[in-house]
């Protein structure tokens, strides 16, 4: 597989991670914790069902408990962390801390080995994370001390997504149907994690229903296997400038939907956010490596 295609293939789990927000609305009243219990079932048993079907199952034997706790607590702890975050402090501010984890995954990729960390890369990185922070910093003001904790609770999301995309990359051999793993696990972690912390609630109606089989299917399932492979052999760099469109489609999304409002602030953002892309994907064409060369690193 070539790193271009990889890249690309990387790029298709931000595109249904733009859809996570609209999905989510519509399946209320499910609780976060609840939410993702199914969710992650539903992606888990998608994955273990393409697993037996390509005669993967072998190679899950072969992957050690250490990777699956890894993958595990990349999975369950960002989820964890980022439900618990906007519960502590205002969705604004939270959501914007949490969101530095692209940025920090294009300066920390620098330390790869094989990878070069160029000054286009971070100007690139940040002008795109200043436009998602437009999209999404209304409202925040003065700090409130109160939420100090969920400021926190939201940098920890923000570097455990880091960290496990990163490491990823350095589990280059584990096969992407670990995730399969990853994913059956963070629904069974978070089904105590939920009689613990929520009261339970169900789909309203077939149209919720069908929201939360669709988050599953993709941007909780489908998603984190294609994001695995574009971690592993693509271009992360590029693919970490790249996430803060996440945001800008997800606004999309709820505007073609009628759950949000156009703007010029939206079309101002998308600037920003393809501005910086472009920037950091021509870095990444100059500082390429021999054309062939896509060992993971």
């Amino acid at each position: 597989m070539s790193r271009a295609r990889a890249t690309a293939i990387g790029f298709t789990a931000v595109l249904m991670w733009a859809l996570l927000a609209l999905l989510t609305v519509r399946t209320a009243p499910v609780p976060p914790l609840q939410l993702n219990a199914m969710a992650f079932a539903v992606g888990g048993l998608v994955g273990l069902i393409w697993t037996m079907t390509t005669g993967g199952l072998r190679q899950l034997r072969a992957v050690s408990w250490k990777v699956y706790a890894f993958g595990t607590a990349g999975l369950f702890g960002y989820h964890l962390f980022y439900f618990s975050a906007l519960r502590l402090a205002p969705a604004a501010e939270a959501s914007l801390i949490a969101y530095l984890w692209p940025l920090l995954l294009v300066l920390f990729s620098g330390l790869l080995p094989g990878e070069r960390l160029g000054a286009g890369h971070v100007a690139g990185a940040a002008i795109a994370f200043a436009g998602a922070a437009l999209l999404i910093a209304d409202g925040i003001g003065s700090p409130d001390t109160s939420a100090l904790p969920g400021y926190a609770l939201a940098l920890l999301c923000a570097l455990t997504w880091t960290g496990y995309s990163i490491l990823s990359r350095r589990m280059g051999a584990v096969p992407t149907a670990a995730v399969t793993v990853f994913c059956l696990m963070t629904a069974a972690l978070s089904v105590p994690a939920h009689l613990a912390l929520e009261t339970t609630a169900w789909p309203d109606g077939a149209a919720g229903w069908a929201a939360t089989l669709a988050l599953g299917l993709g941007p909780v399932g489908l998603a984190f296997f294609t994001w695995d492979v574009g971690v592993k052999r693509g271009d992360i760099q590029l693919l970490g400038t790249a996430s803060y469109a996440a945001p800008l489609l997800s606004t999309l999304a709820l505007v073609l939907a009628g759950s949000a409002a156009a703007s010029i602030k939206l079309s101002v953002a998308a600037a920003m956010i393809a501005a910086g892309a472009a920037l950091a994907a021509y870095a990444g064409r100059r500082a390429a490596r021999p054309a062939g060369d896509v060992t993971p690193g």
